[in-house]
Protein backbone atom coordinates (compact mmCIF):
# COMPACT_ATOMS: atom_id res chain seq x y z
CA UNK A 1 0.00 0.00 0.00
CA UNK A 2 1.22 3.58 -0.67
CA UNK A 3 2.28 5.54 1.88
CA UNK A 4 0.13 8.37 3.14
CA UNK A 5 1.31 12.29 2.86
CA UNK A 6 3.12 13.28 5.44
CA UNK A 7 1.83 16.83 7.67
CA UNK A 8 5.23 17.40 8.04
CA UNK A 9 7.40 18.03 5.07
CA UNK A 10 10.02 20.87 6.31
CA UNK A 11 11.74 20.88 9.32
CA UNK A 12 10.04 23.06 12.13
CA UNK A 13 11.57 25.52 14.64
CA UNK A 14 9.31 25.35 17.91
CA UNK A 15 8.92 27.66 20.06
CA UNK A 16 7.21 28.21 23.76
CA UNK A 17 3.46 29.41 24.19
CA UNK A 18 3.28 31.63 26.77
CA UNK A 19 0.88 34.36 27.40
CA UNK A 20 -0.85 33.60 24.66
CA UNK A 21 2.23 34.67 22.56
CA UNK A 22 4.40 31.93 20.52
CA UNK A 23 8.05 33.20 21.67
CA UNK A 24 11.16 31.38 20.44
CA UNK A 25 13.29 30.43 23.46
CA UNK A 26 17.06 31.30 23.96
CA UNK A 27 18.20 27.97 24.83
CA UNK A 28 20.02 25.08 23.16
CA UNK A 29 17.83 23.13 19.96
CA UNK A 30 17.74 19.38 19.94
CA UNK A 31 16.52 17.51 16.86
CA UNK A 32 12.89 15.58 16.68
CA UNK A 33 13.27 12.45 13.87
CA UNK A 34 10.96 10.66 12.54
CA UNK A 35 12.42 7.49 13.81
CA UNK A 36 10.62 4.67 11.05
CA UNK A 37 12.76 7.25 8.62
CA UNK A 38 15.20 8.44 10.66
CA UNK A 39 14.80 12.20 8.84
CA UNK A 40 14.75 15.28 10.92
CA UNK A 41 11.10 16.64 11.16
CA UNK A 42 11.67 19.30 13.91
CA UNK A 43 14.07 21.26 16.30
CA UNK A 44 12.75 21.75 20.23
CA UNK A 45 14.74 23.89 22.36
CA UNK A 46 15.32 23.42 25.65
CA UNK A 47 13.18 26.51 27.57
CA UNK A 48 15.72 28.73 30.17
CA UNK A 49 14.43 28.99 33.88
CA UNK A 50 13.36 32.39 32.56
CA UNK A 51 11.18 31.22 30.61
CA UNK A 52 9.48 28.88 32.47
CA UNK A 53 8.85 31.15 35.20
CA UNK A 54 7.39 33.52 32.61
CA UNK A 55 5.08 30.51 31.76
CA UNK A 56 4.10 29.69 35.46
CA UNK A 57 3.47 33.89 36.02
CA UNK A 58 1.42 34.11 32.87
CA UNK A 59 -0.35 31.36 34.39
CA UNK A 60 -0.81 32.96 37.80
CA UNK A 61 -1.85 36.15 36.22
CA UNK A 62 -4.47 34.69 34.27
CA UNK A 63 -6.06 32.69 37.01
CA UNK A 64 -8.37 35.12 38.52
CA UNK A 65 -10.02 36.26 36.04
CA UNK A 66 -10.42 32.51 34.29
CA UNK A 67 -11.38 31.42 37.49
CA UNK A 68 -14.26 33.99 37.53
CA UNK A 69 -15.69 32.92 34.40
CA UNK A 70 -18.93 30.87 34.65
CA UNK A 71 -18.53 27.22 34.08
CA UNK A 72 -20.98 26.97 30.91
CA UNK A 73 -18.86 29.62 29.59
CA UNK A 74 -15.47 27.61 30.11
CA UNK A 75 -17.29 24.66 28.92
CA UNK A 76 -18.19 27.02 25.32
CA UNK A 77 -14.08 26.68 25.01
CA UNK A 78 -14.08 23.12 25.10
CA UNK A 79 -16.88 22.92 22.70
CA UNK A 80 -15.19 24.85 20.18
CA UNK A 81 -11.75 23.28 20.80
CA UNK A 82 -13.56 20.23 20.38
CA UNK A 83 -14.89 21.37 16.92
CA UNK A 84 -10.79 22.03 15.90
CA UNK A 85 -9.71 18.59 17.22
CA UNK A 86 -12.33 16.87 14.74
CA UNK A 87 -11.45 19.20 12.08
CA UNK A 88 -8.18 18.60 12.81
CA UNK A 89 -8.26 15.20 12.65
CA UNK A 90 -6.00 13.25 10.53
CA UNK A 91 -3.07 15.45 10.58
CA UNK A 92 -3.23 15.45 14.37
CA UNK A 93 -3.03 11.43 14.04
CA UNK A 94 -0.45 11.32 11.29
CA UNK A 95 1.65 14.22 13.25
CA UNK A 96 1.74 11.64 16.23
CA UNK A 97 2.74 8.46 13.70
CA UNK A 98 5.76 10.81 12.45
CA UNK A 99 7.12 11.90 15.98
CA UNK A 100 6.74 8.49 17.73
CA UNK A 101 6.55 5.60 15.03
CA UNK A 102 3.43 4.15 16.14
CA UNK A 103 0.86 3.05 13.12
CA UNK A 104 -1.78 5.17 11.67
CA UNK A 105 -4.23 3.17 13.19
CA UNK A 106 -3.04 3.41 16.64
CA UNK A 107 -2.68 6.94 16.28
CA UNK A 108 -6.09 7.80 15.38
CA UNK A 109 -7.34 5.60 18.56
CA UNK A 110 -5.20 8.18 20.57
CA UNK A 111 -6.40 11.07 18.94
CA UNK A 112 -10.41 9.75 19.58
CA UNK A 113 -9.47 8.89 23.05
CA UNK A 114 -7.95 12.55 24.04
CA UNK A 115 -10.74 13.79 22.04
CA UNK A 116 -13.33 12.28 24.22
CA UNK A 117 -11.69 13.63 27.49
CA UNK A 118 -12.03 16.98 26.32
CA UNK A 119 -15.92 15.72 25.60
CA UNK A 120 -16.19 14.82 29.46
CA UNK A 121 -14.77 17.61 30.85
CA UNK A 122 -17.33 19.76 28.69
CA UNK A 123 -19.71 18.91 31.12
CA UNK A 124 -18.50 20.52 33.85
CA UNK A 125 -21.23 22.66 34.39
CA UNK A 126 -22.43 19.26 35.89
CA UNK A 127 -19.37 17.42 36.94
CA UNK A 128 -18.08 20.44 39.24
CA UNK A 129 -21.80 20.41 41.83
CA UNK A 130 -21.51 20.45 45.37
CA UNK A 131 -24.01 19.52 47.74
CA UNK A 132 -26.51 20.90 50.08
CA UNK A 133 -28.49 19.90 53.45
CA UNK A 134 -31.35 21.97 54.64
CA UNK A 135 -31.38 21.89 58.46
CA UNK A 136 -28.25 20.84 59.67
CA UNK A 137 -29.27 22.19 63.55
CA UNK A 138 -32.52 24.10 63.49
CA UNK A 139 -32.19 27.41 60.95
CA UNK A 140 -29.29 26.38 59.85
CA UNK A 141 -28.35 24.84 56.04
CA UNK A 142 -24.69 23.16 55.27
CA UNK A 143 -23.00 23.10 51.71
CA UNK A 144 -20.09 22.19 49.86
CA UNK A 145 -18.57 23.86 46.73
CA UNK A 146 -15.76 22.88 44.88
CA UNK A 147 -13.14 25.57 44.14
CA UNK A 148 -10.35 25.52 41.73
CA UNK A 149 -6.56 26.08 43.44
CA UNK A 150 -4.52 27.95 40.94
CA UNK A 151 -1.94 26.60 38.38
CA UNK A 152 -0.84 22.99 37.62
CA UNK A 153 1.60 21.67 35.68
CA UNK A 154 1.98 18.54 33.49
CA UNK A 155 4.92 16.51 32.91
CA UNK A 156 3.75 13.78 30.14
CA UNK A 157 5.33 11.13 28.53
CA UNK A 158 6.76 9.90 25.31
CA UNK A 159 4.12 7.29 24.52
CA UNK A 160 1.40 9.04 24.17
CA UNK A 161 2.33 12.79 23.32
CA UNK A 162 -1.51 13.64 21.91
CA UNK A 163 -3.85 11.40 24.37
CA UNK A 164 -1.72 11.60 27.78
CA UNK A 165 -2.36 15.47 28.52
CA UNK A 166 -5.79 15.14 27.42
CA UNK A 167 -6.00 13.23 30.81
CA UNK A 168 -5.52 16.29 32.83
CA UNK A 169 -5.48 19.79 30.77
CA UNK A 170 -9.45 19.79 30.03
CA UNK A 171 -10.51 18.95 33.52
CA UNK A 172 -8.02 21.44 35.11
CA UNK A 173 -9.13 24.58 33.39
CA UNK A 174 -13.07 23.74 32.63
CA UNK A 175 -12.68 24.05 36.74
CA UNK A 176 -11.04 26.97 36.58
CA UNK A 177 -7.26 26.10 37.23
CA UNK A 178 -4.86 27.59 34.70
CA UNK A 179 -1.86 25.14 32.98
CA UNK A 180 1.83 24.83 32.50
CA UNK A 181 2.92 21.34 30.46
CA UNK A 182 6.27 20.27 29.24
CA UNK A 183 5.88 17.76 26.87
CA UNK A 184 8.87 15.02 26.12
CA UNK A 185 11.44 16.40 23.82
CA UNK A 186 11.21 13.69 22.04
CA UNK A 187 7.50 13.89 20.89
CA UNK A 188 6.96 17.79 21.33
CA UNK A 189 5.08 18.24 17.88
CA UNK A 190 1.30 16.90 19.34
CA UNK A 191 1.46 19.13 22.15
CA UNK A 192 2.03 22.42 19.76
CA UNK A 193 -0.20 21.81 17.24
CA UNK A 194 -2.78 20.97 20.30
CA UNK A 195 -1.96 24.24 21.49
CA UNK A 196 -2.35 26.42 18.34
CA UNK A 197 -6.11 24.80 18.11
CA UNK A 198 -6.49 25.63 21.87
CA UNK A 199 -5.19 29.15 20.85
CA UNK A 200 -7.48 28.72 17.81
CA UNK A 201 -10.16 28.32 19.93
CA UNK A 202 -9.89 31.67 21.88
CA UNK A 203 -9.20 30.45 25.56
CA UNK A 204 -7.79 33.65 27.20
CA UNK A 205 -3.66 34.75 27.30
CA UNK A 206 -1.97 32.41 30.38
CA UNK A 207 -4.99 30.07 30.72
CA UNK A 208 -2.79 27.10 28.74
CA UNK A 209 1.03 27.34 28.69
CA UNK A 210 3.65 25.30 26.94
CA UNK A 211 7.40 25.13 27.57
CA UNK A 212 9.92 22.57 26.15
CA UNK A 213 12.61 21.25 27.96
CA UNK A 214 13.81 17.98 29.84
CA UNK A 215 14.58 17.24 33.58
CA UNK A 216 15.87 21.18 34.53
CA UNK A 217 12.35 21.98 33.41
CA UNK A 218 10.23 19.55 34.77
CA UNK A 219 12.19 20.02 38.51
CA UNK A 220 11.21 23.66 38.04
CA UNK A 221 7.90 22.66 38.10
CA UNK A 222 7.79 21.03 40.81
CA UNK A 223 10.00 23.55 42.50
CA UNK A 224 8.02 26.72 41.89
CA UNK A 225 5.66 27.47 44.63
CA UNK A 226 2.86 29.00 42.62
CA UNK A 227 2.33 25.31 41.39
CA UNK A 228 -0.66 23.87 43.20
CA UNK A 229 -0.30 20.73 41.26
CA UNK A 230 1.80 18.32 39.22
CA UNK A 231 0.22 15.48 36.99
CA UNK A 232 3.08 12.75 35.92
CA UNK A 233 3.17 9.61 33.62
CA UNK A 234 6.68 7.81 33.07
CA UNK A 235 8.93 5.42 35.19
CA UNK A 236 8.47 4.29 38.66
CA UNK A 237 11.98 5.54 39.69
CA UNK A 238 11.07 9.33 38.39
CA UNK A 239 7.20 8.63 39.96
CA UNK A 240 8.87 8.01 43.35
CA UNK A 241 10.79 11.26 42.73
CA UNK A 242 8.09 13.30 41.91
CA UNK A 243 5.89 11.98 44.20
CA UNK A 244 8.60 12.55 47.38
CA UNK A 245 9.41 15.91 45.68
CA UNK A 246 5.34 17.60 45.94
CA UNK A 247 4.59 15.92 49.25
CA UNK A 248 7.83 17.91 50.28
CA UNK A 249 6.61 21.42 48.51
CA UNK A 250 2.93 20.83 49.68
CA UNK A 251 1.96 20.40 46.20
CA UNK A 252 -1.24 18.34 45.28
CA UNK A 253 0.63 14.96 42.65
CA UNK A 254 -0.90 12.13 40.14
CA UNK A 255 1.75 10.25 39.45
CA UNK A 256 1.46 7.11 37.25
CA UNK A 257 4.15 4.65 37.09
CA UNK A 258 6.09 1.27 35.51
CA UNK A 259 4.24 -1.75 34.76
CA UNK A 260 4.43 -5.16 33.98
CA UNK A 261 1.14 -6.50 33.05
CA UNK A 262 -0.34 -10.20 32.89
CA UNK A 263 -2.38 -12.28 30.81
CA UNK A 264 -3.72 -15.04 31.92
CA UNK A 265 -4.89 -17.99 29.57
CA UNK A 266 -6.89 -20.59 31.58
CA UNK A 267 -8.05 -24.32 29.04
CA UNK A 268 -11.54 -23.19 28.32
CA UNK A 269 -10.24 -20.03 26.45
CA UNK A 270 -11.46 -19.26 22.58
CA UNK A 271 -7.90 -19.90 21.46
CA UNK A 272 -8.10 -17.66 18.29
CA UNK A 273 -9.86 -14.85 19.94
CA UNK A 274 -7.61 -15.13 22.47
CA UNK A 275 -4.35 -14.40 20.28
CA UNK A 276 -5.89 -12.19 18.03
CA UNK A 277 -7.04 -10.34 21.42
CA UNK A 278 -3.11 -10.77 22.84
CA UNK A 279 -1.37 -9.57 19.36
CA UNK A 280 -2.56 -6.03 20.09
CA UNK A 281 -2.11 -6.04 23.65
CA UNK A 282 1.77 -7.39 22.84
CA UNK A 283 3.24 -5.78 20.25
CA UNK A 284 0.74 -2.48 19.90
CA UNK A 285 2.71 0.91 20.21
CA UNK A 286 5.47 -1.17 19.58
CA UNK A 287 5.00 -3.22 23.43
CA UNK A 288 5.47 1.07 24.67
CA UNK A 289 2.53 1.15 26.84
CA UNK A 290 2.00 1.34 30.50
CA UNK A 291 -1.12 -1.48 29.28
CA UNK A 292 0.94 -3.47 27.09
CA UNK A 293 0.99 -7.17 27.58
CA UNK A 294 4.16 -8.48 29.37
CA UNK A 295 3.90 -11.64 30.55
CA UNK A 296 1.73 -14.56 29.53
CA UNK A 297 0.17 -17.52 32.08
CA UNK A 298 -1.07 -20.34 30.28
CA UNK A 299 -3.10 -22.19 32.81
CA UNK A 300 -3.57 -26.11 33.81
CA UNK A 301 -1.22 -29.33 33.44
CA UNK A 302 -2.19 -29.76 29.65
CA UNK A 303 0.56 -29.82 27.71
CA UNK A 304 -1.31 -30.96 24.25
CA UNK A 305 -3.36 -27.39 24.88
CA UNK A 306 -0.05 -25.35 26.25
CA UNK A 307 1.79 -26.35 23.17
CA UNK A 308 -0.93 -25.64 20.64
CA UNK A 309 -1.64 -22.21 22.31
CA UNK A 310 1.97 -21.14 22.22
CA UNK A 311 2.28 -22.85 18.50
CA UNK A 312 -0.29 -20.59 17.64
CA UNK A 313 1.05 -17.17 19.73
CA UNK A 314 4.16 -17.72 17.73
CA UNK A 315 2.86 -18.18 14.11
CA UNK A 316 0.67 -14.74 14.83
CA UNK A 317 3.35 -12.83 16.17
CA UNK A 318 5.67 -13.95 13.12
CA UNK A 319 3.37 -12.70 11.13
CA UNK A 320 2.43 -9.19 12.41
CA UNK A 321 3.59 -6.73 9.29
CA UNK A 322 5.89 -4.55 10.42
CA UNK A 323 7.22 -0.65 8.83
CA UNK A 324 6.04 2.79 8.88
CA UNK A 325 3.18 3.35 10.52
CA UNK A 326 1.82 5.69 7.47
CA UNK A 327 0.86 3.07 5.54
CA UNK A 328 -2.32 1.83 5.95
CA UNK A 329 -2.10 -2.03 6.96
CA UNK A 330 1.03 -2.04 9.21
CA UNK A 331 0.50 -3.04 12.26
CA UNK A 332 3.28 -2.14 14.36
CA UNK A 333 5.75 0.33 13.69
CA UNK A 334 9.41 0.95 15.45
CA UNK A 335 10.05 1.69 18.92
CA UNK A 336 10.77 5.61 19.13
CA UNK A 337 14.52 6.24 19.41
CA UNK A 338 17.38 3.69 18.84
CA UNK A 339 18.44 4.21 22.53
CA UNK A 340 15.12 2.46 23.15
CA UNK A 341 15.68 -0.01 20.48
CA UNK A 342 18.93 -0.93 22.61
CA UNK A 343 17.59 -0.97 25.69
CA UNK A 344 15.25 -3.20 24.65
CA UNK A 345 17.58 -5.66 22.69
CA UNK A 346 19.64 -5.96 25.90
CA UNK A 347 16.38 -7.44 27.84
CA UNK A 348 16.03 -9.76 25.07
CA UNK A 349 19.84 -11.03 25.49
CA UNK A 350 19.27 -11.02 28.99
CA UNK A 351 16.65 -13.63 28.88
CA UNK A 352 18.60 -15.92 26.90
CA UNK A 353 21.48 -15.67 29.21
CA UNK A 354 19.01 -16.29 32.41
CA UNK A 355 17.77 -19.24 30.74
CA UNK A 356 14.04 -18.49 29.01
CA UNK A 357 13.60 -20.12 25.55
CA UNK A 358 13.68 -17.62 22.73
CA UNK A 359 11.27 -18.39 20.69
CA UNK A 360 11.02 -16.07 18.27
CA UNK A 361 13.74 -13.41 17.74
CA UNK A 362 12.59 -9.66 16.36
CA UNK A 363 16.21 -8.63 16.21
CA UNK A 364 16.33 -10.59 12.99
CA UNK A 365 14.17 -7.99 11.40
CA UNK A 366 11.91 -8.21 8.77
CA UNK A 367 10.06 -5.02 7.29
CA UNK A 368 7.33 -3.88 4.99
CA UNK A 369 9.48 -1.61 2.77
CA UNK A 370 13.19 -0.12 3.07
CA UNK A 371 14.08 1.60 6.21
CA UNK A 372 16.65 2.34 8.53
CA UNK A 373 17.10 -0.67 11.01
CA UNK A 374 17.84 1.87 14.03
CA UNK A 375 14.82 1.83 15.68
CA UNK A 376 13.02 -1.41 14.12
CA UNK A 377 12.26 -4.69 16.23
CA UNK A 378 10.23 -7.42 15.36
CA UNK A 379 7.96 -9.42 17.62
CA UNK A 380 10.09 -11.48 20.48
CA UNK A 381 8.67 -14.55 22.15
CA UNK A 382 9.87 -16.42 25.16
CA UNK A 383 8.75 -19.30 27.01
CA UNK A 384 10.00 -20.69 30.31
CA UNK A 385 10.46 -17.63 31.59
CA UNK A 386 9.85 -17.21 35.60
CA UNK A 387 9.34 -14.14 37.86
CA UNK A 388 12.80 -14.73 38.83
CA UNK A 389 13.86 -13.59 35.76
CA UNK A 390 14.89 -9.85 34.30
CA UNK A 391 12.35 -10.35 31.93
CA UNK A 392 9.88 -11.72 34.10
CA UNK A 393 9.84 -9.10 36.56
CA UNK A 394 11.00 -5.88 35.11
CA UNK A 395 9.29 -3.71 32.66
CA UNK A 396 10.38 -4.22 28.90
CA UNK A 397 8.42 -1.17 27.09
CA UNK A 398 9.22 -2.91 24.07
CA UNK A 399 7.77 -5.96 21.86
CA UNK A 400 8.51 -8.69 24.07
CA UNK A 401 6.05 -11.57 25.17
CA UNK A 402 6.94 -13.86 27.89
CA UNK A 403 5.14 -16.97 28.28
CA UNK A 404 4.67 -18.39 31.73
CA UNK A 405 2.91 -21.95 32.81
CA UNK A 406 0.81 -22.18 36.39
CA UNK A 407 -0.89 -25.22 37.27
CA UNK A 408 -3.95 -23.64 38.36
CA UNK A 409 -5.73 -20.52 38.85
CA UNK A 410 -4.39 -20.12 42.11
CA UNK A 411 -1.09 -20.15 41.34
CA UNK A 412 -1.42 -17.72 38.41
CA UNK A 413 -2.22 -14.76 41.04
CA UNK A 414 0.42 -15.91 43.32
CA UNK A 415 2.65 -15.04 40.28
CA UNK A 416 1.49 -11.97 39.74
CA UNK A 417 1.29 -11.21 43.35
CA UNK A 418 4.97 -11.67 43.17
CA UNK A 419 5.90 -8.57 40.52
CA UNK A 420 5.88 -4.82 42.83
CA UNK A 421 3.51 -3.34 39.86
CA UNK A 422 -0.17 -3.02 39.59
CA UNK A 423 -1.41 -1.72 36.57
CA UNK A 424 -3.27 -3.82 34.35
CA UNK A 425 -4.06 -7.76 34.47
CA UNK A 426 -6.03 -9.67 32.36
CA UNK A 427 -7.80 -13.13 32.64
CA UNK A 428 -9.38 -15.23 29.14
CA UNK A 429 -12.10 -17.36 30.11
CA UNK A 430 -15.43 -18.15 29.96
CA UNK A 431 -16.08 -19.55 33.13
CA UNK A 432 -17.93 -16.65 35.64
CA UNK A 433 -16.27 -18.12 38.63
CA UNK A 434 -12.86 -18.17 37.27
CA UNK A 435 -13.76 -14.20 35.98
CA UNK A 436 -14.98 -12.83 39.72
CA UNK A 437 -11.90 -15.02 41.82
CA UNK A 438 -9.23 -13.25 39.08
CA UNK A 439 -10.74 -9.74 39.55
CA UNK A 440 -11.53 -10.17 43.07
CA UNK A 441 -7.97 -11.18 44.15
CA UNK A 442 -5.36 -9.46 41.66
CA UNK A 443 -4.08 -6.35 43.49
CA UNK A 444 -3.78 -4.52 39.83
CA UNK A 445 -5.48 -0.78 39.21
CA UNK A 446 -7.44 -2.07 35.58
CA UNK A 447 -8.79 -5.57 35.43
CA UNK A 448 -9.92 -7.40 31.55
CA UNK A 449 -12.10 -10.32 31.00
CA UNK A 450 -11.07 -10.87 27.47
CA UNK A 451 -9.44 -7.65 27.09
CA UNK A 452 -6.81 -7.51 26.18
CA UNK A 453 -5.79 -3.55 26.64
CA UNK A 454 -7.95 -2.43 29.61
CA UNK A 455 -7.70 1.66 28.46
CA UNK A 456 -10.63 3.06 30.46
CA UNK A 457 -13.37 5.25 28.96
CA UNK A 458 -12.89 9.13 29.77
CA UNK A 459 -15.31 8.97 32.39
CA UNK A 460 -13.88 6.73 34.27
CA UNK A 461 -10.39 6.91 36.57
CA UNK A 462 -7.23 5.37 34.56
CA UNK A 463 -6.21 3.72 37.97
CA UNK A 464 -3.23 1.56 39.15
CA UNK A 465 -1.72 0.28 42.16
CA UNK A 466 1.52 -1.10 44.24
CA UNK A 467 4.39 0.38 42.55
CA UNK A 468 2.44 1.30 39.04
CA UNK A 469 0.28 4.70 41.19
CA UNK A 470 1.68 7.26 43.83
CA UNK A 471 -1.22 9.54 45.51
CA UNK A 472 -5.15 9.24 46.20
CA UNK A 473 -6.68 10.40 42.91
CA UNK A 474 -6.66 9.60 38.74
CA UNK A 475 -6.47 11.11 35.53
CA UNK A 476 -10.08 11.19 33.63
CA UNK A 477 -13.33 12.03 34.74
CA UNK A 478 -14.82 12.56 38.00
CA UNK A 479 -11.18 11.68 39.75
CA UNK A 480 -9.82 14.37 37.64
CA UNK A 481 -12.54 17.03 38.67
CA UNK A 482 -11.96 16.40 42.38
CA UNK A 483 -7.89 16.75 42.21
CA UNK A 484 -8.06 20.04 40.29
CA UNK A 485 -10.43 21.04 42.67
CA UNK A 486 -10.95 22.04 46.64
CA UNK A 487 -14.27 21.25 48.54
CA UNK A 488 -15.20 24.35 50.42
CA UNK A 489 -18.33 23.90 53.38
CA UNK A 490 -20.22 26.67 53.89
CA UNK A 491 -22.86 26.49 57.56
CA UNK A 492 -25.66 29.12 57.20
CA UNK A 493 -27.84 30.19 59.69
CA UNK A 494 -31.08 31.95 59.23
CA UNK A 495 -32.38 34.28 62.01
Amino acid sequence: MAILPEPINDILLLKNFIDGEWTESQGPLLDVVNPATLKLIAKVPVATPEEVNAAIESAKKAFPDWRRTPPVSRARYLFRFIELLEENFEELSRIQTMEHGKTIDESRGETRRGIENVEVAAGIPSLMMGYNLQDISTGIDEYVVREPLGVFGCIPPFNFPFMVPLWFIPYAIATGNTFVIKPSPNVPISQVKLHELMEEAGFPPGVVNLVHGGADAGTQLLEHPDIKGVTFVGSSKVGRFIYRKCGETGKRSIVQGAAKNFLVVMPDTDIDGTIASMMTSFYGNAGQRCLSGANAIIVGPDDAFYNKFVDAFVNAASSMRVGYGLEEGIQMGPLQSPDKKERVARFIEQGIVEGARLLLDGRKLKLEGDYPNNCFLNPTVFDNVTTDMTIGREEIFGPVASIMRARDLNEAIEIIDRIPYGNAASIYTNNGGWAREFEYRVTAGNIGVNIGIVAPMAFFPFSGMKESFFGVLHGQGQEAVRFFTESKVVIKRWW
